[in-house]
Parts: C-alpha cells; sequence; structure tokens
C-alpha cells in the first residue's frame, strides 16, 4: 500500500508539472523541435566526392589555409553511426579544426549496407575499401604514403590496414582502438560476448540499426532516457545549448545497419576470442600481426569511455613493434574525445602537434 502511495503523489505531481502553462509551453516546444531534428545542419566544412560507391564515399576537405605538411591524412570512421559527428558543427568539427592546422584531410564516409551487401566482410573493408581510398590519394597527391587516422571501429581496421601496407603508412593515429577485448570492461563488452550472432544474422541479412540503437541506449539508460531531456527542458533559452543538442540527437539515432558477414567476425573473432590481440586474427588469407607494425604510432584514449574501456585501447603501445609510440589519455569520454569544446582546445592541438612533428 505504502509503495502505491508513494506512486501516486509522484505521478500526481508529474502530471500537475506538465499542466502548469508555463511548464505545458516548453514540452511543446521540446515536442516542436525534436520533431524537426532531420532539418538539423552537419557536416557543413566544405568538401568535393572524390569516389562513391554503394559502400562509401571518399570525401576531400577544401583546406581553410595554406597546407603545411606534405602528407595528407585519411580519416577512417567507423561503422556504426555517422561520420559526420566529426564535422558536427563549426565550432565543433574534428575536421576543421585539422583543417585550420594546416593538414590536408580527406575522410572515408562508409554507406549503409543494402540486402546484397550481407555478405561483405572485413577483408572488403580493408584490403579493397581502405586499400582503394589510399591509392586514390598517392596518385591524386602525388606521394607514395599517406597518414591514416582511424575512429573505435575505424581505428582498428586502420590497424588491420597497416599490419598489411605497411609501406603505404606514413604515420598511424588511433582514437579508442577496440584491441584487447578481454580487458573491456563496458556494457558493450558483456553484450557482445553472450550475443549469439548467428541466430541473430539468421533472421536478417545485415546486423539491424534497431538492435544497435537498444545496445547502445541501454549503456546508461537513466542518461539517454530522461536525463538528456531534463537538461533541454533547463536550456529553452540557450540557442548554442540547443542546436549542439539537436545535433549530437540527430547522430545519436542515425545508425545505419552493419554488414553481416563483418559483424559476424567482429563479434565472434574479435569480441569472443579476442584473436586480435592474440595476433591470431585472420583477415582474407592473412594472419594479423600487429607485431609488424613499425610506423610511428599516436593512441589516443578517453579515460571515462563507456563504449571502448581505456584498458581495452592501451595494450595496443606493447603490441606493435614501432619505436616511436605514444600514448595520450583524457579526461573525457567516447564521444567528447572528438566533438566537444574539450576536444577543441585540449585534444586536437596536441594531435596537431604529434603531426606537426612527424
Amino acid at each position: 500500500m505504502m509503495n502505491k502511495t508513494i506512486f501516486d503523489y509522484y505521478f500526481n505531481e508529474c502530471i500537475k508539472f506538465i499542466n502548469e502553462p508555463e511548464n505545458f509551453k516548453k514540452i511543446t516546444e521540446m515536442k516542436r523541435l525534436l520533431s524537426d531534428i532531420e532539418r538539423v545542419d552537419t557536416g557543413t566544412t566544405e568538401y568535393e566526392v572524390i569516389k562513391e560507391t554503394n559502400l562509401y564515399r571518399l570525401l576531400h576537405y577544401k583546406s581553410t589555409k595554406e597546407r603545411a605538411y606534405k602528407y595528407p591524412l585519411l580519416i577512417v570512421y567507423a561503422l556504426i553511426n555517422k561520420s559526420y559527428i566529426l564535422d558536427l558543427q563549426p565550432n565543433k568539427s574534428w575536421v576543421k579544426n585539422l583543417l585550420d592546422q594546416g593538414i590536408n584531410v580527406y575522410l572515408l564516409d562508409w554507406k549503409s549496407p543494402g540486402k546484397f551487401d550481407k555478405f561483405t566482410t572485413i577483408d572488403d573493408y580493408v584490403n579493397l575499401f581502405i586499400y582503394e581510398c589510399v591509392e586514390l590519394i598517392k596518385n591524386i597527391e602525388h606521394i607514395d604514403k599517406v597518414s591514416l587516422q582511424g575512429y573505435c571501429m575505424g581505428a582498428t581496421m586502420s590497424l588491420i590496414y597497416t599490419t598489411l601496407h605497411q609501406k603505404n603508412v606514413k604515420n598511424l593515429i588511433t582514437i579508442a582502438p577496440v584491441v584487447d577485448t578481454e580487458k573491456d570492461t563496458t556494457v558493450i563488452k558483456n553484450m557482445a560476448k553472450h550475443m549469439d550472432i548467428d541466430k541473430v544474422l539468421s533472421q536478417y541479412e545485415n546486423f539491424p540499426y534497431e538492435l544497435l540503437y537498444s545496445c547502445y541506449a541501454a549503456l546508461k539508460p537513466f542518461k539517454q532516457g530522461v536525463s538528456k531531456y531534463i537538461n533541454l527542458f533547463q536550456n529553452l533559452k540557450d540557442e548554442n545549448f540547443i542546436q549542439n543538442f539537436l545535433r549530437v540527437e540527430k547522430w545519436l539515432y542515425d545508425t545505419p545497419p552493419i554488414a553481416g558477414e563483418t559483424f559476424r567476425q567482429w563479434i565472434k573473432d574479435i569480441y569472443q576470442k579476442n584473436l586480435f590481440a592474440k595476433n591470431k586474427l585472420v583477415v582474407g588469407s592473412s594472419r594479423i600481426n600487429l607485431s609488424k607494425i613499425k610506423v610511428p604510432l599516436l593512441n589516443l584514449v578517453a579515460d571515462q569511455d563507456h563504449l571502448v574501456s581505456p584498458e581495452c585501447s592501451i595494450p595496443l603501445n606493447n603490441l606493435v613493434s614501432s619505436t616511436d609510440t605514444n600514448l595520450m589519455r583524457f579526461s573525457t569520454g567516447h564521444v567528447g574525445l572528438i566533438a566537444s569544446g574539450y576536444s577543441q582546445n585540449v585534444v586536437l592541438p596536441k594531435v596537431g602537434n604529434w603531426i606537426k612533428i612527424h
């Protein structure tokens, strides 16, 4: 009876709160903003499309100042969500900041796989798509190497590419790479560990975006389901807050499917068997051995990362053979590392300086 009384009390208080004219007006405004979220601008830095296929676009960004470095930078994004998180808005754009530092930036922008792409593998992504883009850039820029920068899953694929095609890589920057999953302490790792991926993919061609988003929403249910909307409610007079909120919210829900065979190997071999960190992962006909990597390496880790725990990424520096390795740890989260004021003011100046030195 006491529990029912408490429930009734809070329920009635909520109804009273909503029915107050000023609060009702705010809630109506929130609904309007969220219903129109697709119109929110993202990815506003100017670029040209160098090549487009059914599964990727290679973008080349227009320089904002004189290029200061010989070797261009190819950013390899993850297969999860969309790459415009790297160009969220002008004052929180990873891409624009690098351009402003005189870096020549290309980006590998993955497109959503269709039902006929379900057999696309990690081997295809690395040895066909990334390989094609690197060769294109080399021909365009008349150089023999590019610098590679990968984010999350894209960092892992960049590492795989480098073990196989190191002669094409000048420097390697990894951002929150998935490496030693036995040391990963996140909810994502626990979900992957117990996932029957064969059963899931027997029902779908590709791993569906609905399931993927549900997985991420389950990581921080209060923050994703309640807390963030309370913050929006409290900041409806702050236009900067609103625009930033809507852009991130758009990105969170903009979750594409993942090619079935790629995700199958990702779950089984990398998360469940930890073959990547053990140098036993097979991609195509090649065994991937991280100790083959000798190029300069910069590894960026977020100490508050709830998607890829720092303990999963940090071992990379000891698994490669590079004599020039650097580990940078930052007091932020997975997205804050690349799309925040902290990223602009703290992370990117250090990244740019490392690129300058190398």
